[in-house]
């Protein structure tokens, strides 16, 4: 399979960016407020320590003396105490500050999701998601509430030292001065290469979840097809690589470190070197020189943290603007304002003006387009489909089967012409109001985390245990359910893993029954289904979708005989359209797909009786 092509995400740093996580921020001014003000402080304590040694050696230790120790003693406690209590509150902010944020940005990517058009998902793997939803908004948050203070800090930190030791001694502050500009372009050329790396190495870290995801979910077809090694080979292969990347930037790493060390170790043993002979000359006080070593040792470090806080500031630009591409995402079906005012929206619907659903459909001289296609797959394309009309579609598999069922559904919307629904329109009502009045039962049902009787429940949460009950048992769902355990309380795994694709699509025939919709789906439904089921379930479907309008998109065309309408679907195109009876009749494509398909099943039955 392709891998998925993820865009490049290595902009310069830009305030329009970072500009659109404002509204995520303004929840929270009153803590960003109180962290900068408390790391105003923290700053002034860590600037003011060295001053109090200084004062202490100067007026304690050189004149061996301890007069008014006591009131050093009580201020130096009392700044001590006041640091700690601010690193509390600091880090108090700074932690509400992440975990909200992040929180909030994981609601607006969710909540977002579930207005994005099937198309989305169709072309964007699982994976990727994840890792925006998780991965990316992680990072954000983390920046946002840490690194952003921490650069605030070091800035006022710096800044505010380098005063001071002018006003203390211009010469060995100079020496400082000087070398500082050499840890910083040290510090930018190391940071510029390791953040390419870095940067690579979340890249195929979004690869490697996107296939770990795939590696899980596919674990019945990898055993089935016995390509384990192969799917090894490739994780195994994605993973080295990753590794590789982030082996480069240690090893950066590993000589950048010493690098500033050795310089900062330099700058330090110079000062002393000079202020040795200042104090023997009596230019400084030796308190003077303490200050400036005590400095000259830490200065460095708040340096390199604004260098390297502001490489990761431009790398995490690469996160806020994936997670920015998702919430940016437009749907491709969307409803008016005025029709959102009338009907609702998926989070607020207005039910009590949603009309009835009778299930009488008529394509309108509709031509489509897929939104990432070159030709039509319908054109000027006539359909009158009377309500409680059983519609069967037919063809090879990529035929273009769905495509009729996913305009019908409004899933995807007509390029040119129209749909009407009862007469009117479909797109003068909401989405919702439809999709409400649509009962699919897919080739591959999804089933949720929880009980058979739950997952029964979600064709109508209010419906009574005597209902769901019912409900499986007109689709022979009860004789699954007979099997298991437990019975209705049973557990059916993540995704119904406990149980058979058979199992699974009689449970959520059964769901799309209890919804009692207008309009049936049944996708394949029965192909996975052995034939005493089948014949079962068949029998079931032709009195309950008796007075529904229903789409049956078939594999097996010996299931659908009854149907009102057959449509013939060929290369995307309908082709043929009539009842089984009309279609035979007319010796063509339907009638040749038709016997080749019997003869396949005789020769299969043959095969299995002897």
């Amino acid at each position: 399979m392709a891998a998925y092509e993820e865009q490049e995400y290595n902009k310069p740093f830009q305030i329009s960016v970072w500009a659109k996580m404002l509204p995520f921020f303004r929840p929270y001014k009153k803590y960003f407020a109180i962290t900068m003000g408390l790391n105003i402080l923290l700053a002034g304590v860590d600037i003011l320590v060295p001053l109090f040694q200084s004062y202490a050696i100067d007026h304690f230790i050189v004149p061996d003396t301890l007069e008014g120790i006591w009131i050093f003693t009580l201020v130096y406690v009392g700044m001590i105490a006041a640091q700690t209590v601010s690193v509390y509150w600091s880090v108090h902010a700074a932690t509400t500050i992440e975990m909200c944020i992040g929180k909030d940005l994981k609601w607006a990517q969710f909540e977002h999701l579930q207005t994005l058009s099937f198309s989305y998902y169709n072309t964007t793997p699982v994976g990727y998601i994840h890792a925006r939803v998780m991965s990316d908004t992680l990072r954000i948050a983390s920046m946002i509430a840490w690194g952003l203070v921490d650069m605030f800090w070091a800035l006022l930190y710096v800044i505010s030292v380098f005063i001071i030791m002018f006003v203390l001694n211009a010469k060995l502050a100079l020496i400082l001065v000087l070398v500082a500009p050499c840890i910083a372009l040290l510090t930018a050329f190391f940071q510029n290469r390791m953040l390419h790396w870095n940067r690579k190495v979340r890249r195929i870290n979004s690869q490697i979840t996107s296939a770990y995801n795939e590696g899980i979910t596919g674990v019945k077809t990898s055993k089935s097809m016995v390509i384990e090694k192969e799917n090894e080979k490739a994780f195994f292969s994605r993973t080295m690589e990753m590794q590789q990347a982030a082996g480069r930037s240690a090893k950066l790493n590993a000589v950048y470190i010493p690098t500033v060390l050795f310089f900062g170790s330099a700058a330090a043993a110079y000062v002393l070197y000079r202020g040795g002979y200042m104090v023997q000359e009596e230019v400084i006080q030796l308190g003077t020189l303490s200050v400036f070593i005590s400095y000259a040792v830490i200065i460095f470090e708040p340096i390199q943290q604004l260098a390297r806080l502001l490489a990761e500031l431009i790398s995490c630009q690469a996160n806020i603007e994936r997670v920015m591409d998702l919430l940016e995402q437009e749907p491709n079906v969307t409803d008016r304002e005025d029709v959102i005012r009338r009907y609702g929206d998926q989070f607020e619907p207005k039910k009590e003006n949603w009309e009835r659903i009778r299930g009488d459909i008529v394509f309108e001289d509709v031509s489509f387009m897929y939104p990432d296609g070159k030709e039509y797959v319908l054109e000027h394309f006539n359909l009158h489909i009377p309500a409680g009309m059983n519609v069967a579609i037919v063809g090879e598999t990529g035929a273009g089967k769905s495509t009729l069922v996913n305009l019908a559904g409004r899933f995807f919307e007509p390029t040119a012409g129209r749909i009407l629904i009862d007469g009117v329109d479909y797109r003068e009502r909401s989405q919702l109001w439809l999709h409400s009045q649509i009962g699919y039962v897919l080739q591959n049902p999804h089933l949720f985390s929880g009980t058979v009787r739950e997952n029964i429940r979600y064709g109508r949460l209010s419906a009574t245990d005597e209902e769901v009950e019912a409900a499986a048992k007109s689709v022979s769902a009860d004789a699954v359910v007979e099997k298991l355990p437990d019975g209705y309380d049973s557990d059916v795994g993540e995704s119904g893993g406990r149980l058979s694709v058979g199992e699974k699509q009689l449970i959520s025939f059964a769901r799309a029954i209890l919804a009692d919709p207008a309009i049936f789906v049944l996708d394949e439904a029965t192909s996975s289904i052995d034939t005493a089921t089948e014949q079962l379930i068949q029998k079931a479907t032709q009195s309950l979708l008796r007075g529904h309008t229903a789409f049956v998109i078939a594999h097996r065309l010996s299931t659908i005989r009854n149907a009102d309408l057959i449509l013939v679907v060929k290369d995307g195109k309908v082709i043929e359209r009539g009842t089984h009876k009309e279609l035979l009749g007319k010796e063509g494509y339907y009638r040749d797909l038709y016997y080749k398909q019997f003869e396949e099943e005789s020769a299969m039955k043959v095969f299995e009786e002897n």
